[in-house]
């Protein structure tokens, strides 16, 4: 008998949950029907690539980490592998702004502390009273603390100035959180298992280095940390709409609500109504929450629990004359205690090669996030003044870009809490008492790339191993 899904949602997760439905009705031989349904005008949610004067812009993230593999195996299974590329080998090193200047973050450091003893006693990053302080890393007594705020444990290992001028502005670019109540176990457990392990941050970071350095010997691995594709990162949204069965994503499909039928479901659209013997939400939990609401209200509280921040990037080209600083790196960090209105900025076309025309540079600069939700209030003008005055300061430029793009995020990046794996594991169990229901996206265990990817297939394989009857769900 024919099964018929529905999925929620046309970013990353959803695509990722359709295509190993797909992938999964063929190994299977299965008789379905899939309908991904889309509330705006395109798929890929923030992946969004475009090209402007002779230039290849990322409008939202412009690669993905290769230490989770999903991604990389995604793009493997959809014959990518001949598109994808590395960062520019020479130019791998970060900058953090300190007192205005651009300081090199040392060879090896890692997030939160230092990989390397001779690069990170010679840094100017740190005062000798602050290297000293995390050095004693190696003789503090470790903790067992059930979940710790980011902050809370810098500061307990590494000191205050780890935490000030590295830990604090390398993590505030990515999470864009706040680190005094991000949950370290539910984005970098890594470094709690070091503790516990090996007593010291340090001691399991140069363990993780000569591990990483074997594999790579014994695979003679091939990619670099950060991929991404020769066209962009739209490569990869469009192979997986590529290989969907014809008709089954429908973009401007706004759901309003859902409701349930015996053991089926009735999506309800703007345009109409989509029976589903099975449905994926991967919507943020704001809208998942509102979707719930009919079905079991007791989830659709727990969805609301998890918070969101906004942001922007601001994509700006330069010529390259125009530019005093070298650009010998991929980008830089803000710290908090700069005041600066920038969390970071990339630059793009030194990150990856021939993105931007001979003589030209494409620089993305990051605003926003819990610390500067205040910035966004501001007119698309205003953000724009502000980041290029700061731009010219840090980086030597006296003149306007050739041109410039605001893109804004609302509301896009889940946070992370103290006790968010606790709401998770409560949202995951209430889900479990809703057979032909699954849920995915970055508002749960990773906000990556990969973990987009990884989200989706898994729900893709637990809703289908419910609906066939494969092992229980």
């Amino acid at each position: 008998m024919r099964k018929r899904i529905v999925i929620v949602g046309g970013g990353l997760s959803g695509l990722s949950a359709a295509h190993r439905i797909v992938e999964l009705q063929k190994e299977k031989n299965l008789d379905l029907e899939l309908i991904l349904l889309e509330a705006s005008q395109r798929a890929g949610g923030v992946i969004h690539t475009i090209e402007k004067e002779g230039c290849l812009i990322e409008l939202g993230p412009d690669s993905f980490i290769t230490t989770k593999p999903w991604a990389l195996d995604l793009s493997k299974r959809l014959g990518l592998t001949s598109e994808l590329i590395g960062t520019e080998e020479g130019k791998r090193r970060s900058f953090v702004l300190r007192n205005q200047r651009l300081v090199a973050l040392p060879e090896g450091f890692h997030m939160l502390a230092p990989g390397s003893v001779m690069s990170f006693l010679k840094t100017p990053l740190f005062s000798w009273s602050g290297k000293v302080r995390m050095l004693m890393d190696l003789v503090i007594p470790k903790k067992s603390i059930k979940d710790e705020s980011l902050a809370s444990f810098v500061r307990r290992r590494l000191g205050n100035e780890a935490f000030d001028r590295a830990a604090q502005p390398m993590v505030g670019g990515v999470y864009t959180a706040d680190p005094e109540t991000l949950s370290l176990r539910a984005t970098m457990p890594q470094f709690i298992h070091m503790e516990e392990k090996y007593g010291s941050v340090i001691r399991g970071i140069y363990s993780a280095q000569r591990k990483n350095a074997k594999e790579k010997r014994d695979s003679g691995a091939r990619y670099s940390m950060f991929l991404s594709f020769k066209n962009g990162l739209r490569t990869l949204i469009d192979a997986i709409i590529e290989n969907l069965p014809e008709g089954s994503l429908k973009l401007n499909q706004k759901v309003k609500r859902i409701e349930r039928t015996g053991e089926d479901f009735q999506v309800i659209t703007r345009n109409g109504v989509e029976k589903a013997d099975g449905v994926i939400i991967t919507t943020p939990t704001y809208i998942a929450q509102k979707l719930m609401e009919g079905i079991d209200p007791a989830l659709a509280q727990d969805l609301s629990k998890i918070e969101y921040a906004s942001s922007a990037i601001l994509v700006s080209v330069y010529k390259r004359e125009d530019i005093v600083d070298k650009m010998e790196g991929f980008g830089f960090v803000v710290p908090d205690s700069e005041n600066s209105p920038l969390l970071a900025c990339s630059y793009s076309s030194v990150k990856f090669a021939w993105r931007a025309p001979e003589g030209q540079i494409i620089l993305r600069s990051f605003v926003g996030g819990a610390l500067d939700p205040d910035i966004l209030e501001l007119s698309d003008t205003d953000i724009t003044k502000k980041i290029e005055k700061e731009l010219h300061s840090i980086l030597g430029i006296t003149v306007r870009p050739l041109f410039s793009i605001l893109q804004r995020y609302p509301r896009a990046m889940p946070q992370y809490k103290i006790g968010h794996l606790d709401t998770v594991e409560r949202i995951e169990n209430r889900v479990k008492e809703l057979p032909g229901l699954e849920i995915a996206g970055i508002a749960y265990r990773g906000v990556g790339i990969p973990d987009c990817v990884h989200s989706g297939e898994m729900a893709a394989e637990s809703l289908m191993s419910t609906l066939y009857n494969t092992n229980s769900k």
